[in-house]
């Protein structure tokens, strides 16, 4: 993974494991690799791997059983509302960006109306 400067990397790899469960990638309940694995996965260092199982875990993503790892969340509502969140970030960049060149909302939605035809 190419880690962008500008954008904690804790985040960055937060992003793409919201990004596995939300494609389907990682299932509700799946076992998540341990920390140590995770930072070599990402090639990051481990006290940052366990940073970002505590944030998951702190947004009711993921949960751990002692002595035997950390699990994705089971609740349905949750992945929902990933999905929610990460659409409306795109929404949101997308909306910024295409206004930054000129568009406005109105043209916006007629260039998406128009995009497959």
């Amino acid at each position: 993974m190419e880690f962008d400067t500008n954008i904690p990397i804790y985040v960055q790899v937060i992003h793409d494991i919201k990004t596995e469960i939300v494609s389907g990638i990682l299932s509700l309940g799946d076992k998540l690799p341990s920390a140590r694995e995770l930072a070599y996965k990402y090639k990051i260092n481990p006290n940052t791997a366990a940073r970002i199982y505590k944030e998951l875990e702190a947004d009711q993503i993921c949960y751990t059983k002692r002595g035997i790892g950390t699990f994705i969340t089971e609740d349905k509502d949750i992945l929902v509302e990933i999905k929610k969140e990460m659409a409306s970030n795109l929404l949101d960049n997308f909306m910024s960006g295409m206004m930054q060149i000129g568009y406005s909302k109105e043209e916006i939605i007629t260039l998406i109306q128009n995009q497959d035809k």
